[in-house]
């Protein structure tokens, strides 16, 4: 079964990717975690994004088109990357989640893909 793991970061947590001290052991880490789902075989594909101010956010409204530049809420996380991985059941999903380096300072999301429609 396919599982999406959607990666959260906190502002603290994301600050670290440009930071020169802390730079090195946050990829470091992010490194090891994609190298080690990979080379199990498990990762389908996945993409780290970019920060949420770099985002847009499309309402539409009674026919109309909204644009907003940046995230829509003000939130304390923020998605910072997603990695879709098939494995046998939810636990597993769940054990991959865990060794995600923002588990400790964010959150992982885990969703099961939707199969197509049949037809």
């Amino acid at each position: 079964m396919q599982y999406v793991l959607l990666f959260q970061e906190n502002a603290e947590e994301r600050g670290k990717r440009t930071d020169p001290v802390a730079a090195g052991p946050y990829w470091g880490s992010w490194s090891a975690y994609m190298g080690a789902i990979a080379q199990a075989g498990v990762m389908v594909g996945g993409n780290g994004l970019q920060p949420p101010e770099t985002g847009t956010t499309l309402r539409i409204e009674n026919g109309t088109r909204h644009v907003v530049d940046g995230p829509f809420a003000d939130t304390k996380e923020a998605l910072g990357g997603y990695v879709v991985i098939e494995v046998a059941d939810l636990d597993a999903a769940l054990a991959w989640a865990a060794r995600a380096p923002c588990a400790v300072a964010g959150s992982v999301e885990i969703r099961p893909v939707m199969a197509p429609p049949a037809g």
